[in-house]
């Protein structure tokens, strides 16, 4: 087996940049468990609920329509922030990447960065711009 071929070792939130101090929002998460690391992470953790200057949101998307409130996510973020769309994976997946990046352009984000999130799912970092970042 190739060295690349080797699953990480790296926890799933150190994948995903969550760091004690972040703040974070998941939206339509339903993976008990990681939101219970999340929460284990750091104290900073909304469930549901937007809140301004967050370091990341995490946001659940099963379909084209859902993507549509990117924009507004955006708002939320700070300069250095990011959203990460998770999604299905595989044959069961509605939306693929390239909705997600479509989508992304149309709120001004670019994305940057793919993690498996679990067997059935996989996430999409999109983040702000570097020359768009005040």
């Amino acid at each position: 087996m190739r060295e690349r071929d080797v699953p990480s070792a790296k926890p799933l939130l150190d994948k995903l940049g969550v760091k004690p101090e972040s703040s974070i929002a998941a939206l339509g998460i339903k993976d008990a468990r990681f939101l219970a690391q999340l929460k284990t992470r750091t104290a900073d953790v909304s469930v549901g609920r937007l809140r301004k200057d967050l370091d990341a949101i995490f946001v659940a998307a099963n379909s084209p329509a859902e993507l549509e409130r990117l924009a507004r996510l955006r708002k939320h973020i700070k300069p250095n922030g990011a959203i990460w769309v998770v999604s299905l994976k595989g044959k069961q997946a509605r939306i693929k990447d390239v909705h997600v990046i479509a989508a992304a352009t149309n709120a001004g984000l670019v994305d940057n960065k793919v993690v498996s999130f679990s067997e059935t799912h996989t996430a999409l970092r999109l983040v702000i711009p570097l020359a768009q970042r005040g």
